[in-house]
């Protein structure tokens, strides 16, 4: 990597440095303890000095019954991108249990290791390292979240870890969920995270406590995951009934639109356009997703395509002003004329009906 574009990823990660609180991450975990035994668990974005990840997995390595813990962590040597700034190059640590049983984490337990690049979980060195495990429990750079579970796929990884809402909409994520190959975890909603002290205050959602630490909240996280779960199999109460009224159709594709996923109507059987927040309570048992309105149509949904006269039309009915809304861009259904309402909705359909 030169030097420019190390410089580059430096600052981006620096952007991307969230601290993962270590109550939600027991609070996420709790659910999954059967699944680590004989496990050995990676940690690839968490700097172990500080990483609640890690010291989680220390502190349970016994009770989950773990083989062995690895952490890793992205460090460029032009930027300090950790608050403490102790070490100049990435490491890797090790841990196989308590050796002496005084259950305490001592030096001589800990095998560490200086990386010879920085880190980076895309580069070659750490793809070995990633090669060893079973299952990888992390908060990635949300900045490179598709890069991320696309090479957790590619090798065969099973994972716990954090990212945006968004990413349910990502047309490398989607897919995933899409064919039940990744699904959501517990956790659905705000997040709050530590950052590094020489983090920009930001106007909401940005504070200091007592102890000067600066922190960020986030309200669109969750957790993905692709190990089995209880509440992936918990059918979701149904209890609206439908009518013509409540639930319109759309212009542009055979389906009605639900605004809220408590209301998916019990009683109809065609195609419903859901928010995106449905996917916290998906249960693949339940129901079949169709897909989701995209300008490439890589689902077959086959809805109308506007013009960029409709679009410019859209944008300032719904702004009240001028301006370029690519509306073929962000994959939207239409009720009673473009004008009036757009949407971005998932398309599901009950099962056994």
């Amino acid at each position: 990597m030169g030097d420019n574009a190390a410089l580059t990823a430096a600052k981006r990660a620096k952007k991307d440095e969230f601290y993962t609180q270590r109550v939600d991450i027991e609070n996420e975990l709790r659910h999954y303890k059967a699944q680590f035994k004989d496990k050995v668990v990676l940690c690839n974005c968490d700097d172990p000095r500080q990483s609640e990840f890690f010291k989680y997995f220390v502190e349970n390595f016994e009770k989950l019954g773990l083989k062995r813990l690895i952490a890793t962590c992205y460090k460029s040597q032009d930027v300090d991108l950790f608050s403490q700034g102790d070490c100049e190059r990435a490491i890797c640590q090790v841990y196989e249990g308590d050796k002496n049983g005084n259950m305490v984490l001592d030096d001589d337990e800990v095998g560490v290791r200086v990386l010879n690049g920085d880190g980076d979980f895309r580069s070659e060195e750490c793809i070995e390292i990633l090669k060893e495990a079973d299952i990888v429990v992390t908060n990635p750079p949300f900045s490179l979240f598709r890069e991320y579970v696309e090479q957790l796929i590619k090798y065969r990884k099973k994972f716990v870890i954090i990212g945006n809402q968004n990413a349910i909409t990502y047309k490398e994520i989607f897919p995933l969920l899409k064919n039940n190959e990744v699904w959501i975890g517990y956790k659905f909603g705000d997040m709050a995270f530590k950052v590094p002290a020489d983090s920009e205050p930001r106007a909401t959602r940005y504070w200091q406590d007592e102890s000067g630490q600066k922190w960020r909240s986030m309200g669109n996280v969750c957790w993905y995951t692709n190990l089995d779960i209880q509440k992936r199999h918990e059918k979701l109460p149904l209890y609206k009934k439908y009518t013509p009224e409540e639930f319109p159709r759309y212009d542009n594709y055979d389906a009605i639109n639900v605004d809220k996923t408590a209301d998916i109507p019990y009683d109809y059987n065609g195609a419903m356009g859901v928010p995106i927040t449905f996917m916290d309570k998906y249960c693949p048992e339940q129901f079949e997703i169709l897909g989701m309105c995209e300008n490439e149509d890589l689902y077959g949904m086959k809805t109308r395509v506007y013009n960029k006269d409709e679009c410019r039309a859209a944008y300032l009915a719904k702004f009240g002003k001028k301006g370029t809304y690519d509306l073929n861009a962000s994959g939207v259904l239409t009720i009673n004329g473009i004008q009036e309402k757009v949407y971005q909705r998932i398309l599901i359909r009950r099962r056994g009906e």
